[in-house]
């Protein structure tokens, strides 16, 4: 028999990219979306859909229902507005919603539950950080996703329940915000205006956002435990970021480096240790 996946926040950014994956296996999909935003799907009509007003507001027996005959669940929802999620108190309603999730998936028999984390769990000063760097989350975003990971890694194998975590590094690519630096950088590059940039000092673990779908389709389907690193293992700072984007346009010289202030609070270096995903 098929493997029956269900999967949430398949419309968001990094969703989209593991619906798209699962896509390409021989699967049953179940997806729990918010209600008016199916049409934010690809290819609709191939999987079940389960609507919710708010799933985050649901109660452990509306899960327990959702995922019934349901062998895994990827849990990719999470409030995400640009700018505001860090420091959001709506964060903990997602780590509440998050541990109904749980329980329900419990109840429904779910072999297998993925979550999606953060590296900003970790302690920030490591630099380089491996799946055993210790935990020091710092913004409300960063503690409720490190109080989901230590809740579910206790609670779900109590339960029978294999369950990995995804930590995503800094991802890039297909539906990013407009907000953010890289569709920032495209969009005053090809109009040909000049893009004002802090120092680009900062170095960060970049990644397509599809190559992180793909790999996290695929921690689902395998069978590794535990915290998971989602990340290139590549060093590269915010300036060579920009001059490869740039010489894409033949534009370097729109790069203002210097204008914007540098972030204080920013890490300096933010790369990480690639995991083992199957």
């Amino acid at each position: 028999m098929k493997k029956r996946v269900l999967l949430t926040g398949a419309t968001g950014f990094v969703g989209r990219q593991v619906l798209a994956a699962l896509f390409k296996a021989d699967l049953e999909l179940r997806l729990v979306v918010r209600i008016g935003s199916e049409s934010h799907l690809p290819q609709a009509g191939v999987a079940e859909i389960v609507r919710t007003a708010d799933l985050f507001k649901e109660s452990a027996e509306w899960w327990a229902a959702a995922c019934q005959g349901v062998d895994i669940v990827i849990h990719a929802a999470w409030y995400a507005e640009p700018s505001e999620y860090m420091q959001s108190p709506k964060n903990l309603d997602c780590l509440v919603g998050t541990l109904q999730l749980a329980v329900g998936c419990a109840q429904a028999g779910v072999r297998r539950v993925v979550g999606i984390g953060s590296c900003s769990e970790y302690d920030m000063s490591s630099g380089h950080f491996s799946v055993n760097t210790p935990l020091r989350p710092t913004t409300p975003y960063a503690g409720a996703k490190a109080a989901a990971f230590l809740a579910l890694y206790t609670l779900l194998p109590q339960q029978g329940i294999t369950f990995a975590w995804a930590r995503l590094f800094y991802l890039y690519g297909d539906g990013e915000d407009a907000r953010r630096l890289v569709p920032y950088l495209r969009a005053r590059l090809s109009a040909g205006q000049p893009a004002e940039l802090t120092s680009g000092t900062q170095v960060r673990d970049y990644l397509d956002v599809a190559i992180a779908g793909a790999e996290i389709a695929a921690l689902a389907l395998g069978s590794a435990n535990g915290a998971v690193n989602i990340c290139s293992g590549q060093a590269q700072s915010v300036r060579q970021l920009a001059e490869q984007i740039a010489d894409e346009y033949g534009r370097r010289d729109l790069l203002r480096f210097g204008v914007r202030a540098d972030n204080h609070f920013d890490p300096p270096c933010v790369v990480g240790v690639r995991s083992q995903i199957c």
